[in-house]
């Protein structure tokens, strides 16, 4: 064979070996790039009801979620089969766990490594809750959309993004205030945490498909800070959340002293005839119920215990309200309720426990979900030291107590003017010194006539405005239909 051939057979086997190495290498590339296509698929897979299935996602105790409860019942309303997951600490109200079409899928609160620093941790805590949150997302059925709220965003709003794209449903963020702030109340503005939460939420909000808002000022801090265009859904009171009659106040009453005797009358139980309680009498012989002209004035608050509300400022005003009736002042027993759970339960429950009370009495008993708007429905008066860690989200608690035609005094924020009216439909305080001021203003000569409190109470009777059921069908409805 001369020279030319053996280059040719060279150059041929070159070209041989070329093309059998790009077919091996096609191979594995065509295999794998194969098996993600399929998974693709089966994520994306449809049947006839995906368009009809919503989820729900709550990283938090779902009976301490109320905005998202009444979302998941919106939802069922319109059709959709509701998967509604979150961590099931507390139970949701009865219209949540009855409700055929919506599926509770609790989820456990995981905990990261016990021991190292604090990123390690934090660390291992977000590792742990993506896999969780990744695992329920991708194995339940295909969903049309998927509703998060925020805070706590983190890592759920990266993870609920990936599951859409890779499933295309639907992103539906709604904004109940901004993570990297509440954070920054036990961490400080500058912690290196606080900074890259930021970030996070900065980076993953725009990517939302729609987003919702608490209040107009959010609105326009989404729109103008964040690049995100969001459509403001204000708290409304659900159904629920109404003026308690009285035969009903009277049983909650005596259902309350069980665990709590300061509800209960210090007469017998049946006095000539009459089953009585702090507050009420019930005449056994026609089953008619009456208030006591010598009840306490029934004041109540509720809390997650957390740092954005400060109850030491409750406690001294009433502390200041008790010399006040020690000084003679025509002021009536006060029976505080405040009602919640939360992490700082138990440092205030100590304070709580300090007091020195002649005229005042505090519990702080967990209601069911059932109890407490018959609770806020049979007080005089609500307290609400919520203090937004942004300033741009409103108490949904003082919605609630505005369902039941309850006035109000709440904590000076900005945006708070939103919701609460001075004057109108209650009173806005910067301490303790302005609330016990308040106090004795609206409650002087309790139980007659108290005049501004009366006021303010037929106000909000005669300005009852949308429910939840029509603020959602008008705000959230058209946004999620149109996808």
């Amino acid at each position: 064979m001369n020279m030319c051939g053996r280059i040719n057979l060279k150059l041929n086997s070159w070209d041989q070996f070329r093309s059998l190495a790009t077919t091996e290498l096609d191979l594995h590339l065509v295999v794998p790039a194969g098996a993600f296509a399929l998974l693709v698929a089966t994520l994306r897979w449809r049947d006839g009801e995906t368009h009809r299935r919503a989820c729900v996602l709550v990283l938090g105790d779902l009976g301490r979620s109320p905005r998202m409860q009444y979302h998941a019942s919106s939802l069922s309303k319109h059709g959709y089969d509701v998967t509604f997951v979150g961590f099931l600490d507390s139970k949701p109200h009865d219209d949540i766990v009855t409700n055929k079409k919506i599926r509770i899928a609790p989820i456990s609160e995981v905990r990261g490594v016990s021991v190292g620093p604090r990123l390690l941790k934090y660390a291992s805590k977000v590792l742990l809750q993506v896999l969780q949150l990744l695992l329920v997302l991708l194995t339940m059925k295909r969903q049309a959309l998927i509703l998060l709220q925020n805070p706590p965003g983190l890592p759920a709003m990266a993870v609920v993004w990936l599951v859409s794209i890779l499933r295309g449903s639907s992103f539906v963020m709604d904004w109940h205030n901004y993570g990297f702030t509440i954070m920054a109340l036990s961490l400080g503005a500058k912690h290196p945490l606080v900074r890259l939460a930021e970030r996070y939420e900065r980076f993953f909000g725009p990517l939302a498909t729609q987003n919702l808002c608490v209040t107009e000022a959010m609105k326009d801090d989404l729109k103008n800070n964040w690049k995100v265009k969001a459509t403001t859904l204000y708290d409304r009171p659900a159904a629920v959340f109404w003026e308690t009659q009285l035969p009903e106040q009277h049983e909650l009453f005596r259902s309350l002293g069980a665990a709590h005797p300061v509800f209960l009358s210090s007469r017998s139980e049946e006095d000539g005839g009459k089953e009585t309680t702090a507050f009420t009498v019930k005449n056994l012989a026609n089953q008619s119920v009456t208030l006591r002209p010598d009840r306490p004035a029934l004041l109540v608050s509720s809390t997650s215990w957390t740092e954005d509300e400060d109850f030491s400022v409750l406690l001294g005003a009433l502390e200041e309200y008790d010399e006040l009736v020690m000084g003679g002042a025509p002021l009536p027993h006060l029976l505080c309720v405040i009602t919640g759970k939360g992490p700082l339960k138990t440092h205030y429950c100590r304070q709580i426990d300090s007091l020195q009370l002649q005229h005042v009495h505090i519990c702080t008993p967990w209601l069911e979900a059932e109890d407490y708007p018959r609770l806020l429905g049979s007080a005089d008066l609500g307290v609400c030291l919520h203090k937004s860690s942004s300033g741009l989200d409103l108490p949904m608690k003082v919605v609630d107590m505005f369902g039941c035609c309850l006035p109000v005094c709440a904590v000076h924020y900005h945006c708070l003017q939103e919701l609460v009216q001075p004057g109108v439909n209650g009173l806005v305080f910067r301490d303790q010194q302005q609330l016990a001021a308040q106090l004795k203003s609206l409650l002087e000569g309790f139980p007659g006539s108290c005049t501004r409190l009366d006021q303010f109470r037929r106000n909000l009777r005669a300005s009852r405005g949308q429910r939840w059921d029509d603020n959602w069908d008008q705000n959230v409805l058209p946004l999620i239909s149109a996808h």
